[in-house]
C-alpha cells in the first residue's frame, strides 16, 4: 500500500511518526559524522531537502529527543549499533534563516533579535541553573529583551555553546539553516554591507572562535564569498553542487524516483517525469530530482512548475533583466535550448554581481536553473586561466517557469503588449508605433537598475523585448538576435516556422550629431539592413524577397518610432 504523501513537511519527527513518504536519508548523518569537519556549509537549490535534512540531524543528535531512537527504527542509520548508543546525546542549537526575507536591514535585525529571543527561551532552564553567574544571568536576559544590542546578537550563539556545555559536560552542535537568504534579500533591498557586517561578526563567533562547538552544519544555496562573511574561518568544509561529498543525500536519485512512482501506481509516467523533472547534477551524480517536484507529482499526478513555482525568483529575474546585452543574448540562447560556455566561480560576491556575467552564470547554476553538461579541466587550459564550463537550462519544469518569468516582466503593459504583437504581425506600422511607445513608457525603466535616467536603457530595453518576442511567438516564428548575415551582424530576424515570410528588426539610438529627428535615425536603421544585406541568408532558404519585412526602431529617450 502506498504510503500518504505530506506536502510541505519539514519536521522529521510528523514525517516519520505519520507514516508519510519517505526516502531514507539517514546515511548523510553517518558520511557527515565520519567526515569530522568542525563547520560544513553544504549548498544547493532551494526545495532540495536541507531543511528536512536539518530536522533529521537536530532529532538524532539532540539530548532534547533522547530515547526517541524508534523514529529511526527500519532506517539505514539504526543498523548500526554505534550509530544507536549515539542518538540523543549532544546538546544542538538549531536555527533558520529561512524566513529572512526583509526589504531593509532594520527589519532583518528585528526577525533575528526574535530568532535569538526564542532559541534563549527554549533554554529558558539554563537561566537559573548553578551553572550560569550573574554576569551571565544579565547577559541571558539583554538576549531576551526586545531590543538586542549588536555585540550581544553577535555573541548569543557563543554564549549559548558556553551555557550549554556547562548544563550538559559536552560541546554543542549548532546547526544553521537556510544561512544565505538574508544575504539574497539585502542584495536585492540595497542593505548590502550591513548585513555582511553583522553576519561576520556572528559567524566568527559562533563557528571560529567557539571552544564550546563540536561540529556545525550550515546550509544555503549558494557559497557567499569567503572575503564577505567568511574571512575568518579557515575551519570549513564547503561542500557545493560540484562536490561529490553528499551527492545523494539531498534531492532524490532516479533510482529513488522510480521506485516512488511504483508504489503510487505511476510506472508508466517514467519517460515524463524524466523529461520534466530530471536533469540536476551533483559531483559527478547526474539523474539527481528535485524532491518538492517529485513529491508534489506523486500527489496530485500532474506536471506542472511546482519547484519552480515556490519562489518569487527574485534575484534571478533582477539579473537577467537588468543584465547586459550579452548576459540577455546568451540568455536567449539557452531559451531556446542551446548551451552557453562560461567561467564559474562558486564564491558568489553579491555586491559584484553587476557587471560580471559570469557570476550571473554561476548563481544560476548554484540556484539549479542551470547544469554543466562538460567543462575544460585546469590541465588543458593555459596557465592563470578559468575554465570553461558547458551550460544549459536543467529541465522543461525550469524552462517553463523562465518563459513565465519574461512575460511578467510585461505584466504592467500587458494589453499594449500584446497589441504591439498583433501589430507586428500584421504589419500595422501605425499601430505598432502606439502600442510599442505605451509599452516603452511603462517599463523602459524596469530593465534598466533605476539609477540611471537614460545611458543604457535603450539596449537593455529592446534586448529585453526580445526576450519577449521570443516568448510570445517561438512556437510560430523562429527567433534569432545578433547574428552574421551578409555583411554584417542585425538585431533580430524572425522567420516563419513554414518558412513563407520573415521579419528584420533593426535598433538604434538617436545621434543628434548624426541624425536631426527620429525619422533620419529610423531610415539609417533602414539603409544599413539593406546596405549590410542582413536578408541574404533569408533569401538563401527561400524566402521571397517581397515576403521579407524591414523594420527600423528609433529611439530617443523613452520615445520610440518604428519605421
Amino acid at each position: 500500500m502506498a504510503r500518504t504523501v505530506g506536502i510541505g513537511i519539514q519536521d522529521f519527527a510528523k514525517v516519520i511518526t505519520n507514516e508519510c513518504f519517505y526516502v531514507d536519508k539517514t546515511e548523510f548523518i553517518r558520511e557527515w559524522w565520519e567526515g569530522k569537519d568542525d563547520v560544513t556549509l553544504i549548498t544547493r537549490p532551494r526545495r532540495f531537502g536541507k531543511t528536512l535534512n536539518m530536522s533529521m540531524l537536530e532529532h538524532f543528535f539532540s539530548v532534547d529527543y533522547a530515547g526517541c531512537g524508534e523514529l529511526f527504527q527500519g532506517l539505514s542509520i539504526w543498523k548500526d549499533e554505534k550509530y544507536r548508543k549515539l542518538q540523543g546525546t549532544y546538546p544542538v542549537i538549531s536555527l533558520s534563516f529561512a524566513n529572512m526575507k526583509e526589504r531593509d536591514y532594520k527589519t532583518t535585525r528585528e526577525k533575528i533579535n526574535r530568532i535569538l529571543n526564542n532559541l534563549y527561551v527554549k533554554y529558558i532552564f539554563l537561566r537559573d541553573s548553578d551553572v550560569l553567574t550573574d554576569t551571565d544571568r544579565a547577559f541571558f536576559d539583554r538576549v531576551l529583551a526586545v531590543e538586542i544590542s549588536d555585540s550581544d546578537a553577535t555573541l548569543a550563539l557563543y554564549q549559548l555553546s558556553d551555557y550549554l556545555y556547562r548544563y550538559y559536560g559536552k560541546k554543542a552542535i549548532i546547526l544553521l539553516d537556510e544561512y544565505d537568504t538574508p544575504m539574497q534579500e539585502a542584495y536585492v533591498g540595497g542593505y548590502w554591507d550591513e548585513i555582511v557586517a553583522f553576519t561576520r561578526s556572528l559567524f566568527n563567533s559562533s563557528f571560529k572562535t567557539n571552544p564550546w562547538l563540536e561540529r556545525a552544519v550550515m546550509t544555503g544555496i549558494t557559497r557567499v564569498s569567503k572575503e564577505s562573511i567568511f574571512s575568518d574561518l579557515n575551519n570549513l568544509k564547503v561542500v557545493t553542487t560540484t562536490s561529490d561529498e553528499y551527492a545523494t543525500s539531498f534531492g532524490f536519485t532516479e533510482e529513488e524516483v522510480f521506485a516512488a512512482l511504483e508504489e503510487c501506481g505511476l510506472s508508466a509516467e517514467k519517460e515524463k517525469v524524466r523529461h520534466w523533472y530530471d536533469g540536476f547534477i551533483f559531483g559527478k551524480h547526474k539523474d539527481i530530482y528535485n524532491p518538492w517536484s517529485i513529491i508534489n507529482f506523486l500527489d496530485t499526478g500532474r506536471f506542472t512548475t511546482f519547484w519552480a513555482n515556490t519562489s518569487s525568483n527574485s534575484l534571478v529575474g533582477k539579473l537577467i533583466r537588468e543584465g547586459s546585452r550579452a548576459v540577455k543574448e546568451r540568455f536567449e540562447a539557452l531559451l531556446q535550448g542551446e548551451t552557453i560556455q562560461s567561467p564559474i566561480d562558486e564564491q558568489i560576491v553579491y555586491n559584484q554581481l553587476k557587471g560580471n556575467e559570469s557570476a550571473v552564470w554561476s548563481l544560476l547554476l548554484a540556484g539549479g536553473y542551470l547544469k554543466v553538461l562538460s567543462h575544460e579541466s585546469y590541465t588543458d587550459i593555459p596557465e592563470g586561466a578559468q575554465p570553461e564550463y558547458e551550460l544549459t537550462i536543467t529541465n522543461l519544469e525550469v524552462k517553463l517557469m523562465f518563459r513565465s518569468m519574461v512575460r511578467d516582466w510585461f505584466k504592467e503593459a500587458e494589453t499594449d503588449y500584446n497589441d504591439f504583437i498583433k501589430a507586428l504581425l500584421l504589419g500595422d506600422k501605425k499601430a505598432m508605433n502606439v502600442y510599442m511607445n505605451r509599452v516603452a513608457l511603462n517599463i523602459f525603466s524596469y530593465f534598466d537598475s533605476g539609477k540611471k535616467p537614460s545611458g543604457a536603457e535603450p539596449e537593455r530595453f529592446y534586448h529585453g523585448f526580445v526576450l519577449g518576442l521570443l516568448v510570445e511567438l517561438q512556437s510560430r516564428y523562429i527567433i534569432t538576435s545578433n547574428r552574421e548575415s551578409g555583411f554584417g551582424r542585425y538585431d533580430v530576424v524572425l522567420e516563419a516556422r513554414n518558412q513563407e515570410e520573415a521579419m528584420i528588426l533593426e535598433f538604434k539610438v538617436h545621434d543628434p550629431e548624426d541624425e536631426e529627428t527620429l525619422k533620419d535615425t529610423v531610415q539609417a536603421a533602414l539603409q544599413q539592413i539593406e546596405e549590410k544585406q542582413y536578408a541574404a541568408q533569408l533569401l538563401e532558404r527561400g524566402i521571397s524577397a517581397e515576403r521579407i519585412r524591414s523594420y527600423g526602431f528609433a529611439f530617443q529617450g523613452k520615445t520610440v518610432m518604428i519605421g
